[in-house]
């Protein structure tokens, strides 16, 4: 046997060899190299905790396939790239695409059943240089598990944003979103939250939304504090097995017997989320011929609590040059009556400047006659998550407020030194009890002045948790605006609130990751548009083409000879 023969014998068996270990090496230990600059594709620890807790097949369906939008296809095939980062993980979770407007006669009956479970699309419109067309699009998935079904959204939806933005801000919130999802349908439930009740609170359907949401994770249920007046004791006991207690806009003064109850709630660890309106008044009573109505401070007998937690919630009203678009009628055309789009002050539309993960990357927030709120210094650590813009300023009550205001001309000089007034803060430590030194309201024997280490959120306006209701008195999606057609991030807002209370941290982390997704000036593209396909497109076959024909002629010419 020839030499050169045998050398090539023995590298082909050290090839098989190298290949056969590699292989081995590869079944015994796992990694995946994640090669992009921000890490996108790599699963936070969290979602690889989520992907741990499905045992079983879960099936998940992507409505997004068939002819998309440039823009959509970049979603598209961002999702399915980081579906298969989950199914790397955990070979039990599948997925497929599907074309819901494929085959033209079930497509019909797809789309009802997709409007029935909650899943709308989105008609959206197309530029291609220059021509424009319409499209639809369901930017949404269903994963089943366990035959529990739940909807995940893809597409996030920003207000006044672009298609293109959308699609980023999408992208930036999809590992969000569908580790959200899975983590509904394959976690147990553990924590409990109470609604608390008695003190002329929200009605259930205007708080609908938000209970449904908190429902998907956590154990709820209404804790009527009318008890109270009975067996105090009795009534703390079962408030102390719940984890969060939520005080959705009361109306009625609370007695020292209930506060007496919280306030060891709250001193036994308890979260508590806030939703106070410290001023009565409602955007309906403006609806009336004279177009006014009386903004009056609300006595809810909580302040001495809220003072000796290290907060206070003033009775004034702000007034912010950014506010909320609203809808008047301005005169008649016709039969028709003529509307107008104008700000309402006294609705602050809130973006959020802290990088706290409660409100980081979060979209506009929408108040309704909400209060300023002062921080007092008491040991406790606060963090104000939500402020009014620069341009605003408090207005004391009780007080006049009138349709006309949407008229009135300002400057800048009225808001000098007057704005950014805190609108929610979050509270973290030991509390005192608002009881300490006090005679208590009722005998307790496990009465504490020193609370436990715990958490609170105070959100100066009731109405950022309240959904609108629809012409059939159903309630519509938390956030979104009938009047004028937006949709505000209130939801997220309300969630992320209870996730952190209830120290469930992870998803929030999940949801302020930071993405770098460079983009295509399209107008440059347009100006551009012969010299960009030829770059793209051309220059990569020429340069194939050059390259062929000299390796071609450099091999004629080395065997020629």
């Amino acid at each position: 046997m020839k030499a050169s023969t045998q050398i090539n014998i023995k590298t082909l068996w050290i090839t098989i060899f190298v290949l056969v270990f590699l292989n081995v090496l590869g079944t015994l230990f796992f990694y995946r190299f994640d090669l992009t600059k921000d890490k996108r594709y790599t699963l936070s620890e969290t979602s690889l905790q989520i992907v741990k807790q499905v045992k079983n097949p879960l099936s998940i369906k992507i409505y997004m396939q068939g002819d998309l939008p440039a823009d959509f296809r970049r979603l598209q095939q961002e999702t399915k790239q980081l579906l298969e980062e989950f199914q790397a993980y955990n070979s039990n979770i599948v997925f497929e695409f599907v074309n819901p407007l494929e085959n033209e006669n079930e497509s019909m009956d797809l789309i009802k059943s997709l409007y029935q479970k909650g899943l709308t699309p989105i008609n959206i419109t197309v530029d291609d240089k220059g021509k424009q067309s319409q499209a639809m699009v369901f930017p949404w998935a269903i994963a089943v598990y366990n035959n529990k079904e739940v909807n995940i959204p893809l597409l996030k939806n920003i207000m006044g944003a672009t298609t293109e933005q959308k699609v980023k801000g999408s992208i930036q919130h999809l590992e969000y979103s569908i580790a959200d999802g899975i983590n509904k349908i394959t976690k147990d439930k553990q924590k409990k939250v109470a609604i608390i009740k008695g003190n002329g609170e929200m009605k259930e359907i205007h708080v609908a939304k938000m209970l449904m949401q908190i429902r998907e994770s956590y154990y709820i249920g209404p804790f009527t504090l009318d008890s109270v007046a009975k067996n105090p004791n009795q009534t703390l006991n079962a408030l102390k097995k719940y984890d969060l207690a939520i005080i959705a806009k009361p109306t009625e003064t609370f007695s020292d017997e209930e506060k007496q109850v919280l306030d060891q709630f709250i001193m036994n660890g308890g979260k508590t989320l806030w939703l106070i309106d410290q001023v009565a008044a409602d955007m309906d009573s403006l609806y009336n011929q004279s177009g006014s109505t009386l903004a009056y401070p609300r006595d809810l007998n909580l302040n001495d609590m809220f003072f000796k937690y290290g907060f206070r919630i003033n009775a004034d009203l702000i007034k912010d040059e950014q506010g909320s678009p609203i809808k008047l009628a301005t005169g008649e055309e016709g039969s028709a009556t003529q509307y107008q789009d104008f700000i309402w002050k006294f609705a602050p539309l809130v973006s959020p400047e802290s990088k706290h993960p409660i409100v980081k990357n979060l979209g506009g927030i929408k108040f309704d006659f909400a209060s300023p709120i002062d921080t007092l210094k008491n040991g406790i650590k606060k963090t104000v998550l939500l402020q009014s813009s620069p341009y605003s300023k408090k207005i004391g009550a009780p007080v006049e407020v009138n349709l006309d205001i949407v008229s009135e001309q300002t400057s800048p000089k009225d808001y000098l030194n007057k704005g950014n007034l805190p609108l929610s803060v979050l509270l973290e430590g030991s509390f005192h009890s608002a009881f300490e030194n006090r005679v208590l309201a009722f005998k307790e024997n496990t009465f504490l002045t020193n609370g436990k280490p715990t958490k609170m959120i105070v959100v100066s306006d009731g109405d950022v948790a309240k959904n609108q209701l629809d012409k059939n008195r159903m309630p519509v999606e938390l956030g979104y605006d009938q009047r004028s057609g937006n949709l505000y991030d209130n939801k997220d807002f309300i969630m992320n609130c209870v996730n952190y209370l209830l120290d469930d941290t992870g998803l929030i982390n999940i949801r302020s990751k930071d993405l770098d997704l460079p983009l295509l000036d399209k107008e440059k593209v347009y100006e551009n548009y012969t010299q960009t396909q030829f770059i793209t497109i051309g220059l990569p076959i020429l340069i194939l083409l050059v390259f062929g024909l000299v390796f071609t002629y450099i091999r004629k010419r080395k065997y020629s000879k």
